[in-house]
């Protein structure tokens, strides 16, 4: 039956929105991220103690400031050059000292943050390759990249440089504070009175801002999905021939600048606020000197001309990591809508698994044999609707080395019983034994390895001819791969190309014509050398030459094979072993070709329906 529905793209948009809209919390959030960090805990050991001593280099300067002006340029009995030498000299080795340690920091941030980053990235990647069918018949193509893609890019940032900001700002923000305590309480009250409501305002910003972060993660996936769809050869075909670029066009850019607008607001939020904060930062040290001069009227005499320099130089210390801290945690805030998209998937089950007893498929003169036992199944329906039945109590065996045919009307069911032998589906009733053994008993990549499938939609890989060849068998030789084209009756063709077998085909194939596409899928298959091949409609898109040069292909692919044949055309099955007529999900005929014209039911109307077409395409 055909798995394609048709989809509106506002529709797909609107239900990408309710999605996210209701994309759930993170689970143990600190937890996952140290699991993430996990395997770099020796160099985020080590970044975070050079993090340490560089924050803690960076309060020197300032009391050796203090020092500078105190002891070297205005002490009692006047300049004191060869103790200010003495200062100068400590200074600069601590500035040194201070790049050096910084540029390994920065060496040891970059690869602790991208490999994180590449293994959050890699781990999806992996999640998703485990994941069944259906859930890539349900979920747009764009979408997926975008998680990988844009989701994973909008947390690197994050990853690469929380640990050493905050633990670096922080630490300085802390020696900062303790410095300005011992230089002067008085003065250190004032500078950080109003630090805690800015504290305060940022957890709402960056509350707002997360929220905004998810309606621009799901406008790129949209965005996504629209470039996927829309600039696929497929796509591109579509769109010319009917004539709907400009709307294509516009779609794109309707949601490109949905784009723009969520992106500006983005940056904007927060931006008054930290304007705020900075502007109190930095009107500090007109206040500290407000504050020194009262003081100093007051009669304090533990403030000094050095005590005020060392102070206002430490309070800008104070400054940018503060800010710092600031946007850490304006940035965790916002990236929490993208974790929470990547785990999300990460969490994903899928429906479709290997038993904890699972067991390679067997060999013996039972392999090949493939069997479905009054089988039945339902594609999972929406919440709160009942699953329709595709199949209903669907028995055949085929033996090895046989042919076994599935035809019938459109939507009867046939392509979903070929889904169900190598599990891309599991029954939902009855059972399906390869090799005489359930296939829910077996591993999933023992049973697919056993089985070739040629289906009619053939997908090749922008590569050369040789590369998709090779994806079935990569040690395969030269001369296994001639072999194989030979059989697929394609070697001759690809001589004739310029580059051979290093023939680059193109998107998806479309530089080769539709029987040669179809041929090379079969020379791959030839060359996994399956005991059971599934033939998926493999020439009903092809004209009356190219098939036949086809099914002499086909005819190699399943010589000594156990072949499962689903067909639209019955004059590629004329010579089946058994022929099963699906109607309805229900096999309603069964027996050869010729008992099946004799019996004069459904196959033999179909037949009568195929060969008057045949008659009428012929020409006068």
């Amino acid at each position: 039956m055909s798995m394609r529905m048709v989809r509106s793209p506002a529709r797909d948009a609107s239900a990408a929105r309710e999605e996210n809209a209701r994309a759930p919390r993170i689970p143990d959030f600190g937890r996952r991220l140290r699991e993430l960090f996990q395997p770099y805990r020796a160099k985020l050991v080590l970044t975070i103690a050079l993090v340490l001593v560089t924050a803690g280099l960076t309060v020197l300067p300032p009391l050796l400031t203090e020092q500078a002006f105190d002891q070297g340029l205005f002490p009692a009995g006047g300049p004191d050059l060869p103790r200010l030498a003495e200062i100068v000299g400590a200074m600069v080795l601590v500035w040194v000292v201070s790049q050096v340690l910084g540029v390994w920091q920065t060496w040891l941030t970059a690869t602790v943050g991208n490999g994180v980053t590449a293994s959050l990235r890699e781990r999806l990647f992996t999640r998703l390759q485990q994941m069944e069918l259906g859930f890539f018949t349900r979920t747009r193509t764009g979408v997926i990249q975008s998680r990988l893609q844009n989701d994973v890019g909008g947390v690197a940032n994050v990853l690469s440089n929380t640990v050493s900001s905050v633990v670096g700002n922080t630490v300085t923000v802390i020696a900062a504070f303790v410095a300005m305590l011992l230089l002067s309480p008085p003065l250190t009250l004032i500078a950080v009175v109003l630090l805690p409501l800015l504290a305060l305002v940022q957890r709402r910003v960056g509350q707002r801002r997360a929220r905004i972060a998810t309606k621009t993660q799901e406008s790129l996936s949209e965005l996504s999905a629209i470039t996927q769809e829309a600039l696929s050869v497929s796509g591109i075909l579509l769109a010319k021939a009917f004539t709907r670029q400009r709307q294509e066009t516009a779609r794109y850019t309707e949601e490109s600048e949905r784009q723009l607008r969520l992106q500006v607001r983005q940056e904007m939020t927060g931006q008054g606020f930290f304007a705020t904060v900075q502007v109190f930062l930095l009107i500090v040290p007109a206040l500290v000197y407000l504050a020194a001069g009262v003081l100093l009227v007051g009669g304090d005499q533990g403030i000094t001309a050095g005590t005020i320099v060392a102070f206002t130089t430490v309070q800008a210390r104070l400054t940018w990591p503060l800010m710092g801290l600031l946007r850490v945690a304006l940035d965790l805030q916002t990236s929490s809508a993208l974790f929470a998209r990547i785990f999300e998937y990460l969490d994903l089950t899928p429906a479709i698994s290997d038993s904890p007893a699972a067991v390679p498929v067997p060999s013996g003169p039972a392999l090949g044999r493939v069997e479905l036992d009054r089988v039945g199944f339902a594609y999972p329906a929406a919440e709160g609707e009942p699953a329709e039945p595709i199949l209903r109590e669907v028995s055949f065996v085929a033996e090895p080395g046989r042919t076994v045919a599935l035809v019938g009307p459109s939507g009867a069911g046939k392509t979903t019983v070929g889904y169900l032998v190598p599990r891309l589906y599991d029954a939902t009733s009855g059972t399906v034994r390869f090799a005489g053994v359930d296939v829910r008993d077996l591993s999933q990549d023992s049973l697919r390895a056993s089985i070739g499938i040629v289906s009619q939609e053939t997908y090749l890989f922008h590569a050369t001819i040789r590369e998709n060849l090779r994806y079935a068998k990569p040690d395969a030789t030269d001369a296994e791969l001639e072999e194989a084209a030979r059989g697929a009756n394609i070697h001759d063709t690809i001589a004739r190309f310029p580059e051979g077998y290093d023939t680059v085909v193109g998107e998806r194939g479309y530089r080769l014509s539709g029987g040669e596409k179809q041929r090379v899928a079969i020379a791959r298959v030839l060359l996994k050398n399956p005991p059971v091949v599934l033939l998926d409609e493999a020439t009903s898109a092809l004209d009356s030459v190219s098939e036949r040069v086809v099914q002499q292909a086909l005819e190699a692919a399943s010589s000594g094979r156990t072949t499962i044949a689903i067909a639209h055309r019955l004059s590629t099955i004329v010579d089946a072993d058994e022929i099963l007529v699906l109607e309805a999900g229900r096999v309603v005929e069964r027996g050869t070709h010729g008992e099946l014209l004799r019996l004069g039911g459904l196959y033999a109307r179909l037949a009568a329906e195929q060969s008057s077409e045949r008659a009428d395409a012929q020409p006068a």
